[in-house]
């Protein structure tokens, strides 16, 4: 198969145009379509179409219990994705919506299992990004699309780490540029008398909390336990691993960069994902700098982008700092985690 590059730019799309109108016509067709969301890059298809959702799961690689999520381009589609939409998720969809938050609600009968990973619940999203958003109505469907990655690796965030995991797998790719969240978005399972939040992202607990009142956290999130049925994508499995090894350093920054440094007379090739603050203080290694420690969107923004450049580096091993910031920082090191492994060493 050969993977077509298109390239549609969100400030001035033309709804009519001929690329546009191919893409909807795979969706129609039963196949798949990488496009750019305000989170990260997704690969579509038809949430409706059975076949088409088991194509996702091949070209992923992806554990076919791992659900996916359905993308929605008006309000009003939410009752073709969900059965029951309570008070909780419908204030949640006015705060929030469009934008990068997930809903986990009872799933409409049309929606077939092998969308919801087996579940009798689906996870729906109104994306924010003007091309997601264009797509999703011109093809005239509910759009289910995990992270346009092979399953295991960081999250795209450019057309061309699309390329780099699926070239071959996949008919088209929409290249809108590089997104501007950099992670998944937040999801909130609204199936119980409180919002329990299955995986954090740019939407934080408190923003929940200010409008629902309350909300809980799964700790699903943080745990390590393949034998555990997930609940929402990103709950179970390794996730955004680079090639080589990583591991988190945790704790005051003098003694994590004196640690790192430490490493780097083991003889073996050393990355290090460090900030703007502590780039200077290494003595050697690939150092890529993730931004700055006084702007949590900067790192959220990079942080997959990192991961894959690490890549390119040739190196053996690779150690990260921590980012523990009031906001994103929880989103964050929930990446980190994932992709580590949960390898951690605390100084």
């Amino acid at each position: 198969m050969i993977t077509d590059i298109v390239h549609i730019d969100e400030k001035g799309i033309d709804f009519d145009s001929k690329e546009l109108e191919k893409a909807a016509s795979i969706i129609q067709s039963g196949g798949l379509v990488a496009f750019p969301t305000e989170t990260v890059y997704g690969l579509g298809a038809d949430a409706k179409n059975e076949e088409a959702s088991a194509k996702i799961y091949a070209a992923k690689g992806r554990p076919s219990d791992n659900p996916l999520i359905v993308h929605i381009a008006d309000i009003s589609k939410l009752n073709e994705a969900a059965k029951e939409v309570n008070e909780m998720a419908k204030k949640l969809a006015d705060a929030f919506w469009p934008g990068p938050l997930t809903l986990v609600l009872p799933k409409h009968d049309d929606i077939p299992y092998a969308t919801t990973g087996g579940l009798d619940t689906v996870a729906v999203r109104y994306p924010s990004h003007p091309v997601a958003m264009a797509l999703i109505k011109k093809s005239d469907r509910l759009i289910a699309a995990p992270s346009a990655n092979a399953s295991g690796r960081p999250s795209p965030t450019l057309a061309s780490h699309v390329l780099e995991d699926l070239d071959g797998r996949i008919p088209m790719i929409i290249d809108g540029g590089q997104v501007g969240i950099g992670i998944e978005s937040t999801i909130v399972d609204c199936t119980g008398e409180v919002p329990v939040i299955l995986r954090p992202g740019f939407i934080t607990p408190k923003m929940v909390k200010d409008v629902c009142g309350e909300c809980t956290i799964d700790p699903g999130i943080i745990a390590n336990d393949s034998s555990v049925k997930p609940k929402a994508p990103g709950m179970k499995y390794r996730h955004y691993a680079p090639k080589a090894p990583l591991t988190i350093v945790e704790g005051p920054k003098e003694k994590v960069v004196s640690y790192i440094n430490s490493q780097l007379l083991s003889g073996k090739k050393v990355g290090i994902i460090a900030t703007d603050e502590t780039l200077g203080n290494y003595t050697g290694g690939k150092i890529i700098s993730v931004g700055s420690c006084d702007d949590e969107r900067s790192v959220a923004h990079n942080l997959y982008g990192a991961l894959r450049q690490m890549d390119g580096l040739d190196v053996e091993v690779i150690y990260s700092e921590s980012f523990e910031t009031p906001g994103l920082g929880e989103a964050v090191m929930n990446r980190l985690l994932k992709a580590a492994g949960h390898q951690i060493i605390k100084v």
